[in-house]
């Protein structure tokens, strides 16, 4: 299997190179990326818990699904592509904020994305990958909010960060 390339980028988010996933991961330099944010018509946000055998974060809850674009892959059809892959099903997308975070693992591994935030609808049970999801549920924002600050720990590191920059835009 051939590892896949994440697309680098500078502050501007402009390609400025390929790398592989892992090997951007090992230098933290700054690449494309996305989160997928869906929610069904009670305003409820789909969460997952990542698979158990994952290489960093296994376990832990965070966002529907999030990856990184492909080269030559617009944000919309990369949010549809790995929602499909992770969450096994499909729906609509819209682009709403993009911001650069940076998230450092235990494991040596550094997050360190221009994220681009999408917004879904979607109303049935999705049919989850199990090698890429553990389980996942509905909950509203401000539920997941106050499950986050009792239990931090539960919850990925990038999805603390992002979750915040996602409500605040909601509130503007």
């Amino acid at each position: 299997m051939i590892e896949e390339k994440v697309v680098l980028v500078n502050e501007k988010d402009e390609k400025i190179g390929l790398m592989p996933k892992m090997e951007a991961h090992e230098k933290a330099l700054l690449h494309r990326a996305f989160s997928v944010f869906v929610f069904n018509d009670k305003n409820e946000l789909m969460i997952q818990q990542r698979a158990l055998h994952k290489y960093h974060s296994p376990g832990l809850w965070t966002n529907t699904c999030c990856s990184h674009q492909r080269d030559g892959e617009n944000n919309i059809d990369a949010g549809k592509r790995r929602l499909q892959e992770e969450m096994g099903f499909s729906t609509d997308l819209k682009e709403t904020i993009s911001f650069i975070y940076k998230a450092p693992f235990d494991n040596g591994l550094t997050e360190h994305e221009y994220d681009h935030m999408l917004v879904g609808k979607y109303n049935d049970e999705p049919n989850i990958n199990p090698d890429e999801v553990a389980a996942w549920r509905w909950m509203s924002m401000e539920a997941v909010e106050k499950d986050m600050k009792e239990n931090p720990s539960v919850y990925t590191a990038w999805f603390k960060i992002i979750f915040d920059k996602f409500q605040k835009h909601l509130t503007l």
